[in-house]
């Protein structure tokens, strides 16, 4: 079993016929993805040819992927039930629109530069329709070996015991790369907006129900207050063990870093606030992702070695 994505998740890529969509939508469906089509009204009814390389490198055969004209005409035409959205920023609150409006179970937005009051708005409209957002400015989210969708490398590692929820997309790849010998359930990168579809607390609770995850890690950055609404999630209902990092222990107070939520003033949303929230409910928190690597193992593994500890 696996969160929001399994082998079973048809997927349908809007923005696909784009230069970022034709690109990733081949390295999905070298992932294994099952994608049933592209979304682009000016399209429509064309089919796209893509070379698709074999597990290991092993040769590559072609897949032809149908281009429809609407998320509604290709759910009804294939049975999608996800959306990966490829879309320029001046559209994508449409594009997540069109989607929710056709009933589609997750929206996943890889789009970066969403202005927020159009994120706040797809958000809502979503919500109200019962569409998961996952994103936007986020990869992703991967269940190794049955399905990536978005960017995430799927080769990094393969499956596992460990479910990984993170604000960064580069700090998803390096814990998957760090714990490849593990594996993970499903990996979910929920984006580094002030303003993203899927929390952090949304993906506990799924690891919490989920039976394939024995451990889960989360991921944080400085700005804002999700990493501590999430360890007050995790008391009171989380009772598998949670790994935590929190990136930004050196950053310099009141500068906007890669992220547009990553912000703080004063001692609010600090690293070291973040820490100390997370360290109170029981999540161990490393201070470098190798740590972080390191605290898993052990706790893995039933134990707890002086290099393990954290910093305080």
């Amino acid at each position: 079993m696996a969160v929001f994505l399994t082998e079973d998740s048809k997927v349908l890529v809007q923005g696909m016929t784009g230069a970022e969509g034709m690109r990733h939508t081949r390295r999905m469906l070298a992932a294994g993805t099952e994608i049933v089509g592209g979304v682009n009204p000016r399209k429509a009814g064309l089919a796209v040819e893509f070379d698709v390389p074999g597990t290991e490198g092993r040769g590559s055969a072609p897949r032809t992927v149908p281009v429809f004209g609407s998320v509604r005409e290709g759910m009804r035409a294939t049975g999608a039930d996800v959306s990966v959205v490829f879309v320029p920023p001046p559209f994508a609150r449409a594009a997540v629109r069109e989607a929710a409006d056709a009933g589609i179970a997750l929206a996943v937005v890889i789009t970066e530069g969403i202005p927020v009051h159009d994120s706040v708005a797809l958000r809502a409209h979503a919500a109200a329709r019962g569409t998961r957002v996952v994103g936007p400015n986020c990869p992703g989210l991967i269940s190794p070996g049955r399905s990536n969708a978005g960017i995430i490398p799927a080769d990094i590692t393969g499956p596992g015991p460990i479910g990984l929820v993170s604000k960064s997309g580069t700090l998803t790849y390096q814990l998957m790369h760090d714990l490849r010998d593990i594996g993970f359930s499903t990996c979910v990168g929920i984006g580094g907006d002030p303003v993203v579809g899927t929390s952090h607390i949304d993906c506990l609770a799924a690891f919490e129900e989920d039976p394939d995850t024995e451990m889960i890690v989360l991921v944080g950055e400085i700005g804002g207050d999700a990493e501590e609404r999430a360890a007050a999630y995790i008391r009171d209902h989380v009772t598998k063990p949670v790994v935590g990092y929190i990136a930004g222990f050196t950053a310099p107070e009141g500068r906007t870093m890669g992220h547009a939520g990553a912000i703080v003033s004063g001692s609010s949303g600090t690293a070291r606030a973040k820490k100390t929230a997370l360290e109170a409910a029981g999540v161990r928190v490393g201070e470098t992702p190798t740590g972080t690597a390191g605290l898993v193992r052990a706790r893995l593994a039933g134990r707890a070695t002086p290099s393990d500890v954290t910093h305080s």
